[in-house]
C-alpha cells in the first residue's frame, strides 16, 4: 500500500489496495485505518464501487448512521446527494435539492448536530460532473495547532450547540422541515476534539455551529465566523476533482470540508455513508451529558 501525500499538511491517496481488500482483510483495514488517524482525508481513485462494496468497506469502521428524515436515502445507511429525478431528469431551479446542494456549499463536519455525530463520512463519485462540483477539504486539527495559544486555552474547555436548522436558514427559512426540526433539536459538544490514537486536538465547528455557552448569541455567531475564515484560508486547502469511481473518505473530527457548484445542466450523483463515532474513537470526552436544546 502506497499514501502519497496530496494537501498542505494533511490528506492523501492511497494506491495499491482499494475498498475490496480492505472490506475483506482485517491487515489491510488496519493499515488504512493507521492513514485515516495520521491524514484526515483519504481517496481512493478508479474503484469497482457498488452499493454491497460501499457499505462493506464503511462497516469496517464502526456503526452505520441512519440517512436523516426527509432526505433522499432516508431510513437506509446511504445519503443520496444528487440533482437527478428517479425519472433521470434534472432538477429545476429552486428545487430542494438544489437549495441542500447551496447549503452544503457552506463550511461544515457532518453529522455534528446528531448524537452520535460522526466519525466519518465515506463519498463515492457513481456520476461527476464534468465541470465544477469540487470537493475542499480543511484540517481542523492543523487549524487548532495555528490558533494562537490563549484561544486554544479558552476554547480548548468551550461547548458549542449545533443545529441543522441553523445551517439550512442560511440558505432558505424553508429548508429544513418541520419534521427535521422535531427529530433533529439542537446538542452540544465539546469545541476541541482530541483524537486518542495520537493525543492530537482539533477545532470541532461547522455551520451547523449556532451557539456556545456563556456568550451573547451574536458575539458567538461572529467568533464562529472568524474561526471559519481562519481555517479555510486558500493556502490551507485541498480541493478535489472528482472522477468517476472516486471514494473519498474524511475524519468529521478534525476536517471541515464543503461542494462547490457546478453547471445546473450535468448530472451528478454521489453516494456517502457515514459511520457513527464511538467512545473508541474520543466520543466520551466530547459527550456533555446534557439533554439537547
Amino acid at each position: 500500500m502506497e499514501v502519497i501525500p496530496l494537501g498542505p499538511g494533511f490528506a492523501a491517496e492511497i494506491r495499491g489496495v482499494g475498498l475490496t481488500e480492505a472490506a475483506a482483510s482485517d491487515d489491510v483495514y488496519q493499515a488504512v485505518r493507521s492513514a485515516f488517524e495520521e491524514h484526515s482525508v483519504l481517496v481512493f481513485r478508479k474503484q469497482p464501487i457498488t452499493d454491497e462494496l460501499q457499505l462493506a468497506f464503511s462497516r469496517k469502521f464502526g456503526p452505520l448512521e441512519i440517512a436523516k428524515a426527509a432526505s433522499r436515502g432516508e431510513g437506509t445507511s446511504f445519503s443520496i446527494l444528487t440533482n437527478v429525478e428517479p425519472d433521470g431528469s434534472l432538477v429545476p431551479p429552486g428545487h430542494k435539492e438544489e437549495l441542500r446542494a447551496k447549503a452544503n456549499q457552506l463550511w461544515h463536519t457532518d453529522s455534528c448536530f446528531k448524537i452520535p455525530p460522526a466519525l466519518t463520512s465515506i463519498l463515492s463519485g457513481r456520476t461527476v460532473a464534468a465541470t465544477g462540483g469540487e470537493t475542499e477539504f480543511t484540517s481542523m486539527r492543523l487549524t487548532w495547532e495555528r490558533l494562537p495559544a490563549e484561544t486554544r486555552h479558552r476554547l480548548e474547555n468551550a461547548w458549542a450547540w449545533h443545529d441543522y436548522a441553523h445551517s439550512r436558514g442560511k440558505i432558505a427559512s424553508h429548508l429544513a422541515s418541520e419534521r427535521e426540526r422535531s427529530t433533529m433539536p439542537a446538542v452540544s459538544w465539546r469545541m476541541r476534539w482530541r483524537n486518542p490514537v495520537n493525543g492530537r486536538d482539533a477545532l470541532y465547528i461547522a455551520s451547523h455551529t449556532c451557539a456556545i455557552d456563556g456568550m451573547e448569541r451574536e458575539e458567538a455567531l461572529k467568533l464562529v465566523d472568524e474561526l471559519t475564515a481562519f481555517a479555510t484560508q486558500p493556502e490551507h486547502l485541498y480541493k478535489h476533482h472528482w472522477q468517476n469511481g472516486d471514494v473519498i473518505m474524511w475524519d468529521n473530527r478534525a476536517t471541515m470540508h464543503r461542494g462547490r457548484p457546478w453547471p445546473a445542466d450535468q448530472p451528478r450523483y454521489m453516494m456517502r455513508t457515514t459511520v457513527s463515532a464511538t467512545d473508541a474513537d474520543g466520543l466520551a470526552a466530547m459527550w456533555p451529558e446534557r439533554s439537547a436544546a
